[in-house]
Parts: C-alpha cells; sequence; structure tokens
C-alpha cells in the first residue's frame, strides 16, 4: 500500500508519522515552497485527545521531545470585561491533558525522520480515479504521483475536498482576528495577571470584541535553529467583520498599522489590557478571517477521503481545532494499518469516515455554540 497524502500541516504529518510506524508507504505533498512559507498561528492547545494522537504516531523519542517543549498552563479559564472586572471563572469538565505548544516547534517534531517523504512546493491541482482502484494526483508543475490512497489534509481551502465534496461548504463566520505575539521578559510580564498564564483568557469587550491571550512557555530550551527561543504570550484581537476594513485592506496592513487599528478600537479599555496590545512584536502581528465547515451527510467511501481542517474546519472559539485533526490522523493510521493486515480498504476507511464524521462535526457545531454565544459569531447554517 501506498498513501498520498496532501498538506504538510499538523493532521497530514501526524498521519505520515503513524503509517511510518506501521511500515506503510507514504508521500506528503505541500504547496508552501518550505515549513516557515507563511505565518497560521502561535500557541495551540493540546488536549488529551491531541496528546493520544501524538504518543500513538511518534516515534517515542519525539513525543518525548513534544512533551519537553510543551507548557503546562493553568488549567483554569478566567474571563474578563474590558475593565478587567472578572465575569467568570471556567473550570475544565475533567482532569485531563491541557498542554501550551508553539504551532512551528510542534511542526517541526512532526516533521524529524519524514524529510525523505515530504515534498514542498508541490501545488495540487486535481486527481483521477485510474485502474485497479489507484488514484493518481496530478500538480501545477506538470508532475503526477500514483498511490492506493489519497488524503485530503490540505486545510480549510482544500481543492481535494473541492473536486470531492463540490457540495460541502466553508462560510465566513463574520469574525476577524489579529494575532501576535508578546515576547515574555521581564518587564512584560508584569502586564500579565497570575491566572492570565491559562489554557486561554478571552477579555471581551462591550460590543463583543476581544482580546484574547495565552501563554507558550518552554519547560527544555529548544533547538536555536528552529527559530522560536523565547517564551512568549500569544495576543489576539478579534471583531465582527463590521468593525474593522475590508478583508483586503486588512490582510495587507503591516502589523504596525493593525497595532495601531486595534489600540483605537480598544481605547476606553483597562490601561492594563492596552499595554499588553501596545507590547505586540509588530513583526509577527497578521490578520485572519475566520470561517467554518457546514456539518453534511455522510457521503459514499472511495479510496479519497479527508481529515483536519479539509472537511470540518471550525471557529477557534472551541478550542479543540487542532486536536480534532491529531485525532483524525491516528484514527486515518489505524484503520489504513488495519488494511494493509488483511481488512478490505473501503470497510476500513468506512469505519474511520463514520467516527470522524460523527465527532468532527459534533466539534464544528460546539465551536461555532460558543462562538455564537461570545463572541457574536454568524449562527451556523443548516446542513
Amino acid at each position: 500500500m501506498h498513501v498520498i497524502v496532501i498538506g504538510a500541516g499538523l493532521g497530514g504529518l501526524c498521519l505520515a508519522q503513524g503509517l511510518r510506524r506501521k511500515n506503510i508507504g507514504v508521500t506528503v505533498y505541500e504547496s508552501d515552497d518550505a515549513l516557515t512559507s507563511r505565518q497560521q498561528g502561535y500557541r495551540i492547545h493540546i488536549d488529551e485527545h491531541g496528546d493520544r494522537a501524538l504518543a500513538a504516531n511518534l516515534p517515542e523519542r519525539l513525543h518525548r521531545l513534544f512533551r519537553a517543549t510543551a507548557g503546562l498552563p493553568r488549567t483554569s479559564t478566567p474571563v474578563f470585561d474590558h475593565r478587567l472586572e472578572r465575569l467568570t471563572v471556567l473550570e475544565p469538565s475533567d482532569g485531563g491533558v491541557h498542554l501550551a505548544v508553539d504551532r512551528l516547534t510542534l511542526r517541526r517534531i512532526l516533521l524529524s525522520g519524514l524529510t525523505d517523504a515530504v515534498r514542498f512546493g508541490k501545488r495540487f491541482t486535481h486527481y483521477r480515479a485510474g485502474a485497479g482502484d489507484r488514484v493518481t494526483a496530478y500538480f501545477a508543475d506538470g508532475s503526477t504521483a500514483t498511490g492506493d490512497v489519497l488524503v485530503a489534509a490540505d486545510g480549510v481551502n482544500s481543492p481535494v475536498r473541492g473536486q470531492y465534496l463540490p457540495h460541502a461548504r466553508v462560510v465566513d463566520t463574520g469574525l476577524r482576528q489579529l494575532y501576535g505575539k508578546v515576547p515574555l521578559t521581564a518587564r512584560t510580564r508584569e502586564l500579565f495577571l497570575d491566572d492570565m498564564f491559562a489554557v486561554f483568557t478571552p477579555i471581551i469587550g462591550p460590543d463583543g470584541s476581544f482580546v484574547g491571550v495565552a501563554p507558550v512557555e518552554f519547560p527544555e530550551p529548544v533547538p536555536a535553529e528552529w527559530g522560536v527561543t523565547q517564551d512568549y504570550m500569544t495576543c489576539s484581537f478579534g471583531a465582527r467583520r463590521e468593525l474593522l476594513p475590508p478583508d483586503d485592506e486588512l490582510r495587507a496592513m503591516p502589523g504596525t498599522e493593525l497595532r495601531a487599528l486595534t489600540l483605537r478600537a480598544i481605547e476606553d479599555w483597562h490601561p492594563r489590557v492596552r499595554a499588553i496590545v501596545e507590547h505586540w512584536d509588530t513583526s509577527t502581528v497578521f490578520a485572519l478571517v475566520l470561517r467554518t465547515s457546514v456539518p453534511i451527510e455522510p457521503w459514499p467511501t472511495t479510496n479519497v477521503t479527508l481529515l483536519g481542517d479539509a472537511i470540518h474546519a471550525m471557529s477557534p472559539a472551541g478550542g479543540v481545532g487542532a486536536n480534532t485533526a491529531l485525532r483524525d490522523a491516528s484514527a486515518l493510521a489505524a484503520a489504513l494499518g488495519a488494511a494493509a493486515t488483511g481488512r478490505p480498504l473501503l470497510q476500513a476507511l468506512a469505519g474511520y469516515e463514520s467516527a470522524m464524521i460523527a465527532y468532527g462535526f459534533a466539534a464544528v457545531r460546539a465551536s461555532a455554540e460558543n462562538g455564537h454565544r461570545l463572541l457574536g459569531q454568524d449562527p451556523l447554517p443548516a446542513a
């Protein structure tokens, strides 16, 4: 068996690691030219599903490295208003795993040992089903790749999904988010209340806009060449699209202008919140349009399948998008492992898709509900 994976994000690389452990051939094709070609975010919250998936699919030494570079934030989540009056404290529903990790560091760990199997700069255009239940992927440079299974791990704009499930919709949540970092120094640490060193701390304004902060603190140093050597707070500002410039203009703004825009939006907020935003490292600030998938009914199983944001992109209000993608990768690796040892391939893939559709779209709905209730996100359209 040989598996073609389109996309070298967290889910695609985790799947490749799992397939390698099962001695299944795999090649990953990524449209970006390098791991660091574009910003996709900073801090990721890893829960028990994500950690379990990483433990099951990474070699033991790499999982140890992951845990060694993962911070342990406070598990309680304080919620403040724009005057820094505490509105509530949300406690986790269980005593599970809660880790704060740097996205790029995790991707570097996931790429370790896979450099011979990952092809960067390969923009997928379309696929064709071939004879003998094989599938061929076509790329913009004219090259092709043929395998037994094609996996869409290519994110919210997935061209694989566009061809395979053209009726699957991704819609605008109505929210825009500006992401950046505040390097943690002796001076900047004093800007944050002790209980802001939590999994995530939202500070909600009177118009539904919000500032969110969350720590990334490395328990052990990471290699200098990985490009992340200092602890930091990720700091984001989110608002309804109507309160911000048009998307094209917003995306074109440099970090200095995005910071100035945010400071104007929060000019009457607590001085401590304004000071946090004033300490944004403007070279790290960028804008995102937040979108969500709309759940669909199950589809007939073939040797093309999907994972992560390619099928169930979701609002960040649930904080489980990355964990769901890693969970997908682990479940799909197990299904393909069963197929490699005798289970009919389509039967194995159907079992994976049945479970993934259930928990994946449940996470989409829960995240959309949280976003609507707390942040003014548009309601999720009917399926």
